[in-house]
């Protein structure tokens, strides 16, 4: 620990030293890193001490929301985009219950359109997560039965080609800027792992307290999980090389403020558009290779959003940029030769993320927890 203290060290995004370390930590750490802070050091050019003294002062004035290593959920938990129809009067508690009562739901966002269109009396946005073995349209139901929803759309992804943050690094990105290459097409299927391997996950997957900002991390958990330093490196590598392990990330509060008022982004546009069946792939790869793009994926909206099929989000702090990088994207497609024949977009308002939890043993006890029996919730 540095002799300064963590009040006297720079904590806003817009000092250089920390936008060095969080253009890499957002989201370039790639995979399972034995030595994450050292990673983020080597390829920030920042010394190591300076970088963990920066993420857990970052950390501790919320500039940072948590530092984890995220896991490829798609590949873990059966999971869907799923947009709920709620009436006006019950919006806020929807997305109270969403966000605080069911741990399997990620991100929970109010969304609206410019315009009344297809699909814009769904203003409620979660992502879920439904642990193995157990029924995703099951739970479902009892969210809406909880929330008094009207109706629900699953929009599970068929395929994904890009997932990332970097919401530092993209700052003042120029419209259109987009990589050579068409992006990655990452297929979603679900693996199955054992009793040592769900373990392993636990020890690493949950998100670090400032004093775990550390360059030992993994031997700390290690010790907690009662396993083998040498033991937990190995399965979590193979998992790895399985496709289960995302990234180890710094997530921002990018939606929120912070305590001076600098916002890391202001607008969050879910990017919908129609292009002709079996064209799906070379659609998203497209928009997957523009750099303003966070996520990106196959998703089928059917009739209730205009049988869109391709979804992306993307993050700005001007409405009018946002829609500059969506103009780029478009003309892209168009000189691709890929027709889009409807497309729209639905912005994000209020909003809160959490890691969707992915045990199987966690669901059962949720549903105990709730009086329900964890039987009557399997397929």
């Amino acid at each position: 620990m540095s002799d300064i203290s963590a009040a006297a060290v720079p904590t806003e995004i817009t000092d250089p030293v920390n936008a060095a370390i969080l253009a890499v930590s957002e989201d370039r750490i790639q995979g399972f890193p034995r030595d994450p802070f050292g990673e983020i050091s080597r390829l920030s050019g920042v010394e190591l001490p300076v970088v963990l003294e920066r993420i857990r002062a970052m950390l501790e004035s919320g500039t940072i929301r948590r530092v984890r290593q995220t896991l490829m959920a798609t590949n873990l938990a059966p999971g869907a985009l799923v947009a709920w129809k709620v009436p006006a009067e019950k919006l806020d508690a929807a997305f109270d219950f969403m966000f605080r009562e069911d741990p399997f739901s990620g991100h929970v966002v109010v969304r609206s359109t410019d315009a009344e269109t297809t699909g814009s009396q769904y203003r409620l946005w979660t992502t879920l997560k439904v642990p193995q073995g157990f029924s995703m349209e099951k739970h479902a139901d009892y969210l809406a039965a909880q929330v008094g929803a009207e109706g629900y759309k699953l929009l599970p992804a068929k395929a994904l080609f890009t997932l990332g943050v970097g919401h530092v690094r993209r700052k003042g990105m120029e419209p259109g800027s987009r990589s050579d290459e068409p992006g990655q097409l990452l297929e979603v299927g679900v693996v199955e792992l054992n009793a040592l391997e769900w373990r392993v996950l636990a020890a690493v997957k949950r998100e670090l307290a400032p004093g775990e900002v550390r360059p030992d991390l993994w031997r700390v958990r290690a010790e907690e999980a009662g396993i083998p330093l040498d033991e937990l490196l190995a399965v979590a590598e193979d998992l790895n090389r399985r496709k289960v392990v995302g990234r180890f990330s710094t997530f921002l509060e990018h939606v929120k403020p912070s305590a001076t008022g600098v916002r890391v982004t202001r607008y969050n546009a879910l990017f919908h558009w129609r292009v002709p069946a079996g064209r799906e792939v070379d659609a998203g790869r497209d928009v997957g290779r523009h750099h303003i793009m966070t996520h990106a994926y196959w998703r089928e909206g059917g009739a209730e959003f205009a049988d869109v099929n391709v979804m992306g989000v993307a993050h700005g702090t001007e409405k009018a940029a946002v829609l500059e990088h969506k103009d780029a994207i478009d003309r892209h497609l168009a000189e691709a030769g890929i027709p889009v024949s409807y497309t729209n977009v639905f912005w994000g308002g209020r909003s809160e993320i959490k890691p969707s939890e992915i045990s199987p043993m966690a669901y059962r006890e949720w549903c105990e927890s709730r009086g329900i029996d964890p039987e009557a919730m399997r397929p």
